[in-house]
């Protein structure tokens, strides 16, 4: 069984981490932590122009055309940077939905910006309940004549305060089960009535609050059908899931790294700590968490790739392992590192805080062992 990545995608995962360790170093992600976007536009411009936006939308919509697996080969890269700004938000949850999801209209309009790097999209579905399953779309949505107006409130958005437009979940109807009557929409972000305010969160990233009042959507901005939106807002969590777990594999294998060099390094009592065997069994367990959390990364993405029936499956057993891996690994680390690993000046902090906040993003670990063992018809 060959796990390799294919020469171009070895490729794309060495220019990626050349580019990203001169464009995107820590100390870069400490100050977009304190400023007000939370990215840089300049950097954003420049991943634009490399051709990552586009990357996995269509050609004819100014993309490349390129694979899940091969986007999951730079999401795994930009974790390992822990590149801010709203790359994931727009081409991952909004762009590749729309992608493949929306009218043929809908993507001539909406992609070729995103993949330009001229404009950003976002999901919104989650409201103050913070439920991931249907029951948690509450945010009305009433029809009158050519258009719909939508009332209500939507948490945890990332980068809404950035975005031009949002893929939101409304309530269109009250239907027989909580999946019925669910609908989604792309609103325009500045539209009249729409105010978004940036919450703060522990890793610095940007979620908002986004409240929606007695907005006007047209008709053309419906994605999908009528009270049918559910499944097209679970295919859209499903490759939110995929795409997070590449990620915090690059996170994880970083926090691994820094961790055996520091315990070849760091020497007490006349050797390095790495020769004791507590150290040298915590650095080996590092290494297990970090390789299963890559297999199973990897065939998410796989699986969403191919759009096998399993890629549901896929996401959720891979969310919930890499949520415990990441959490594992940084906490771990911190004791390798002993009192510094978790000091302002060091950077091990930042990655510990990045995966205490991956680890609740579409669900904690707990709900998706639960949704593993629902699909196994426990």
């Amino acid at each position: 069984m060959d796990f390799g990545y294919s020469e171009e995608q070895e490729m794309l995962r060495r220019s990626a981490r050349e580019f990203l360790e001169n464009e995107c170093p820590r100390t870069h992600v400490r100050e977009m932590m304190e400023d007000a976007k939370g990215y840089s536009p300049e950097l954003y411009r420049k991943m634009a122009e490399l051709g990552w936006m586009g990357l996995i939308f269509p050609e004819d919509c100014d993309g490349m055309g390129a694979g899940f697996v091969d986007l999951s080969v730079l999401l795994e890269e930009m974790g390992r940077a822990l590149l801010p700004g709203p790359f994931f938000a727009s081409v991952v949850l909004g762009g590749l939905t729309i992608a493949n999801e929306g009218t043929d209209a809908q993507k001539r309009r909406l992609l070729p910006p995103i993949a330009n790097g001229e404009a950003q999209m976002t999901l919104a579905y989650l409201e103050a309940s913070a439920r991931e399953d249907a029951e948690g779309v509450t945010l009305a949505a009433k029809r009158d004549g050519d258009a719909f107006y939508l009332t209500g409130q939507k948490m945890f958005v990332p980068d809404a305060h950035v975005s031009d437009h949002m893929l939101v979940a409304a309530r269109t109807a009250n239907g027989a089960t909580p999946e019925q009557g669910v609908t989604m929409f792309v609103v325009d972000s500045r539209a009249p009535g729409v105010s978004i305010t940036p919450l703060r969160v522990t890793d610095g990233s940007k979620l908002c609050d986004v409240k929606f009042e007695n907005v006007r959507v047209p008709v053309e901005d419906l994605v999908g059908v009528v009270n049918e939106g559910w499944p097209l807002l679970n295919r859209a969590r499903v490759l939110g899931m995929a795409g997070l777990c590449s990620s915090m594999v690059g996170g994880a294998q970083m926090v691994m790294e820094m961790s055996v060099q520091y315990a070849k390094d760091r020497v007490q009592f006349g050797r390095p700590i790495g020769s004791f065997q507590v150290i040298k069994h915590k650095c080996a367990d590092l290494l297990v968490a970090v390789e299963s959390a890559k297999s199973v990364a990897g065939y998410a993405a796989w699986a969403v790739d191919h759009d096998t029936k399993d890629a549901p499956l896929a996401a959720s057993m891979a969310k919930a392992w890499c949520s415990d891996a990441y959490r594992f690994v940084t906490r771990e680390a911190i004791q390798i590192h002993g009192g510094i690993g978790f000091t302002w000046d060091h950077d091990l902090h930042l990655y510990f805080k990045t995966a205490k906040k991956d680890e609740v993003l579409f669900g904690d670990a707990d709900y998706h062992r639960e949704l593993v063992a629902q699909m196994l018809d426990m």
